[in-house]
């Protein structure tokens, strides 16, 4: 039986699929991803329509727009107005990735911030959901959605251990698995995964990163989701159909709405 996907996380403007990118969608179609969410952010600002683009190529697939912590120093008046107007495209589905990362530092924390800030008002304005990236940056993401946020979200690529998933479960974010559900040593976020309540729950290739067992260490793909949804839907003691019903469902319900 093929399962019935969304991919609720990928950058399919990468430079990685250039070369065979209709390929690579065509995979994804005969492996049962129905529709793809393609993230926005690409190489930031002055560029904020990259998943648009693909969008507007596709029709099963949707976009995000946004501004990477990575490129916030990128970002001017000019950026959050422009994100304004996108916003209103009739396949943009959410705001994102946005949020933190003091993994790398590639743009100053508090410039990170102030532009995150702005970015949930973006979001606020337009009655989008959210996509959080949050990387070594948990207790700020966290305090700054607790202030900042009263909307919907997704957690994207979700990392973190059981009671970090409860903190977000609690803000009412949807918890969004990839790969990393897969790596021998990440046990800690199976635990996180058993406990996502199934209203909550979504899956992601966040491709071409972070392949999944059996297929780690290479580019990774949309096809290869059905190897997470496996594995999550053994991780749950579900079966692979009733993740892949649910995760659809829930996509449905936030981002289509």
């Amino acid at each position: 039986m093929t399962l019935r996907l969304v991919d609720s996380h990928c950058h399919l403007d990468d430079s990685k699929f250039d070369e065979d990118r209709e390929q690579v969608i065509e995979r994804a179609r005969a492996a049962g991803v129905e529709r793809l969410m393609a993230i926005g952010t690409g190489d930031g600002p002055p560029d904020l329509e990259v998943a648009v683009r693909q969008a507007d190529r596709y029709p099963f697939v949707y976009a995000t727009i946004g501004v990477h912590p990575h490129d916030a120093s990128k970002a001017s008046e000019g950026t959050f107005a422009r994100l304004s107007e996108l916003a209103r495209h009739r396949k943009v589905l959410a705001i994102g990735e946005i949020g933190l990362d003091y993994h790398y530092d590639f743009s100053p924390r508090d410039v990170q911030r102030a532009v995150f800030e702005r970015q949930l008002a973006v979001a606020a304005d337009a009655g989008k959901p959210i996509v959080i990236h949050t990387r070594e940056s948990w207790d700020d993401t966290l305090a700054m959605l607790r202030e900042s946020w009263r909307g919907s979200g997704i957690m994207h690529c979700f990392t973190g251990d059981e009671a970090q998933a409860r903190q977000a479960l609690e803000l009412g974010f949807h918890l969004s698995f990839g790969g990393v559900l897969t790596f021998p040593k990440a046990e800690a976020v199976r635990a996180a995964a058993r406990i996502t309540p199934n209203d909550r729950l979504l899956v992601e290739t966040d491709c071409p990163y972070l392949a999944p067992v059996p297929h780690r260490g290479k580019r990774n793909e949309p096809a290869y989701l059905v190897d997470t949804v496996t594995r999550l839907a053994d991780v749950r003691g579900q079966a692979p159909e009733q993740v892949a019903e649910i995760t659809t469902a829930n996509w449905e319900r936030l981002c289509l709405r």
